[in-house]
């Protein structure tokens, strides 16, 4: 195990990070003498002078700059010229160049900046991979970046002066996929069954039976969370377990993927759920050798049970809202893109902007609308007129940014859209069971179509190589009767895609900026050993293929499908190279490490290439004047820090939008 161990810490801080089209051209691979570990395990590096790029005093009658378009310029930037050696030489900002490129004001700052934080690592990301000693912060923005020197001379009096020694800096985390409004009130008010809380259906039960006692006369217990694979007995809980200590009042457990969960027989009763149910389209009733449902619901057969539990109220929305909005700051994260929402949801976040008590970025998806397409295109217009995503609400803090779609289901329920049978139990077969379609593919193609000729964005769940495969042919087909460029689709999840597939999500980003994977790392991690038990040895290696994405010079944007997953991103960030099971029920690298990438790669996927999923890369995503301050202060450099050692970061600070959101105690 040990040697196992080092050898992925060594591959981890080994690999060379290598330049996308979108960062500005390709680089050559770093001297490997600038880049070897010492002793013990830390990567060295090179040293290299860092100027001080300033911004001026940002107007507030102004817009941020740069503005929407050189955010649609940015994609297509040409790669800078090299010198005579074939060296990229490094960029030189000198306050008048600056000012000219951003054109936003003065060539220097006027005024002392806010915040300034000295003597650390500033990992920009930016195009160069530059680290710097300092920054500073004027109002919501970066107002320079260089040595302490030269940050030290724009502060004044009344600065706040942070002394970082020696930690690092980087932008805020973001997530791509995070089902932000239920996540924070499934945090609030449901009983949560995840590991290691539970582990083993007897602790379920118990868990359960106490909740019940908790609540008055006729209220349904809710939990959420549970996961087969992390049990003892490695099997579903049923409505018989359920029923042995909570007979008399309904009970709902929605599984740890949100794909499938268990009701009790009381609410299985009151549902109407009858061995004579059939199965609805799009949906699957567990059921036991003698036909008789087991309590288990997949996909669509959920709602037979979940339409009957009472809804939250607008003050509870806001409550989850602002609770995990706190969470995530408590982990340096400053966004993410919530997917599937609905009018209230919209309007507990509007409450919120409106109070100024958002305190992250949210891009969010509308949920595609049931009906005829005649229905779907009048949905689609009418969502137009306010989707924009290149237009917010007024501060970047909230953006109806399009639509989400699902083509398949779940790798935990077995239920994504597969070309060849599930395994169960890592080597045996499922037979026959090769997943299904969420709705009929042609009907859900020609709804997509109708967002795309709105010229809305949409990402679109994908979690089988046949859906992946029908996702970007819808793509492709889309594009090829309303040559839109610039909608960015996006692939949620991606967990198989067949090399077909990889080439056209690289041909499509190359020539339309469409064709984004949006894949949850942690499906390595947290639902890794379910995960493995049912992909089977040999599509487990192709799972979550990063490395094949950098090697096509793709780009993808991670999330964690938060509360399918853990949502700290730095999870993300580890499982993204280490890509090990959390308990390795089916050996500690069923996923091998072939498709892993180097730290630096995984960081951009969680910040520069999340903003450009979210329409934002040119005011967040990199340490660069003129951006937003969304900031992150770790109590580690997570680019020289052995493998195992990232996803034990410490968040320190979380500075939104220029203010100090969250500070550890002691820090």
């Amino acid at each position: 195990m040990a040697g196992g161990t080092r050898l992925l810490e060594e591959r981890g801080l080994g690999l060379v990070a290598r330049r996308h089209p979108f960062l500005g051209g390709s680089r050559e691979p770093w001297d490997t003498s600038a880049q070897r570990e010492d002793d013990r395990g830390h990567r060295r590096e090179r040293s290299e002078p860092f100027h001080v790029m300033h911004l001026s005093k940002i107007r507030r009658d102004r817009p941020t700059c740069p503005g929407p378009v050189a955010r649609r310029n940015l994609a297509r930037q040409e790669p800078p010229a090299r010198n005579a050696t074939g060296d990229k030489p490094m960029r030189r900002f000198t306050p008048v160049l600056l000012a000219a490129t951003l054109a936003c004001g003065d060539p220097a700052p006027s005024e002392p900046a806010d915040l300034v934080l000295l003597g650390g690592r500033v990992i920009t990301l930016d195009a160069d991979s530059r680290v710097a000693e300092a920054l500073a912060v004027r109002g919501p923005h970066v107002a320079a970046v260089g040595t302490n020197a030269e940050i030290e001379a724009l502060a004044g009096p009344a600065t706040r002066r942070i002394d970082l020694a020696g930690r690092a800096v980087t932008p805020g985390l973001m997530d791509a996929h995070v089902h932000f409004a239920s996540g924070g009130q499934s945090m609030l008010y449901t009983l949560d069954l995840s590991y290691p809380n539970v582990e083993s259906i007897a602790e379920v039960q118990a868990a359960v039976a106490g909740q019940a006692e908790r609540l008055g006369d006729g209220e349904w217990v809710r939990g959420r969370g549970w996961d087969e694979g992390k049990l003892a007995e490695l099997r579903y809980i049923l409505a018989s377990d359920l029923d042995e200590v909570v007979p008399d009042r309904p009970v709902w457990l929605s599984h740890t993927m949100g794909h499938y969960g268990v009701a009790n027989s009381l609410a299985l009763d009151m549902a109407g759920v009858t061995a004579d149910t059939p199965d609805p389209p799009g949906g699957t009733i567990d059921r036991d050798a003698d036909g008789r449902p087991t309590g288990v619901l997949k996909e669509s057969a959920q709602g037979l049970v979940s339409r009957l539990i009472p809804g939250l109220g607008p003050d509870e929305q806001r409550a989850g809202i602002r609770a995990l909005a706190d969470a995530f700051n408590a982990e340096c994260m400053t966004g993410g893109k919530d997917p599937g929402i609905g009018p209230r949801v919209w309007e507990a976040y509007r409450d919120m902007q409106e109070a100024g008590d958002l305190s992250v970025r949210i891009f969010a998806l509308w949920r595609g609308r049931n009906g005829t397409i005649d229905e779907v295109r009048g949905y689609a217009d009418s969502l137009a007129t306010f989707t924009r995503p290149y237009e917010s609400t007024g501060d970047d803090h909230l953006i109806a940014g399009g639509v989400k779609l699902y083509i398949d289901g779940s790798g935990g329920a077995r239920t994504a859209w597969l070309y060849e049978d599930w395994n169960r139990d890592h080597t045996d077969t499922d037979t026959g069971n090769r997943g299904y379609p969420t709705m009929d593919p042609d009907e859900l193609r020609r709804r997509f179509r109708a967002y795309h000729d709105a010229g809305l964005h949409v990402s679109i769940h994908s979690i089988g190589d046949r859906a992946i495969d029908w996702t970007v042919d819808s793509f492709r087909e889309a594009l090829e009767a309303t040559p839109t460029r610039g909608l960015r689709h996006g692939v949620i999840h991606s967990n198989i895609p067949t090399d077909r597939a990889l080439d056209l999500m690289a041909e499509l980003q190359r020539d339309w900026q469409t064709g984004y994977p949006e894949p949850s790392p942690t499906f390595t991690w947290w639902i890794g050993d379910t995960y493995a038990g049912n992909f089977g040895p040999e599509r487990a290696l192709r799972l979550n293929p990063f490395r094949s994405y950098q090697e096509r010079g793709m780009i993808w944007a991670s999330g964690s499908d938060y509360s399918v997953t853990p949502f700290p991103a730095r999870y993300g960030v580890w499982a993204s190279v280490a890509r090990q099971p959390l308990l390795g029920v089916y050996g500690e690298q069923p996923y091998g490490t072939a498709e892993s990438v180097d730290v630096e790669t995984s960081l951009r996927s969680f910040t520069t290439w999340v903003a450009h999923q979210m329409f934002l890369e040119d005011k967040v995503g990199t340490i660069e004047p003129g951006k937003y301050a969304d900031l992150a202060v770790w109590d580690r450099d997570p680019l020289t820090v052995l493998t195992g050692e990232l996803r034990d970061m410490t968040c320190e600070m979380t500075v939104f939008n220029g203010d100090v959101v969250y500070e550890r105690a002691g820090g």
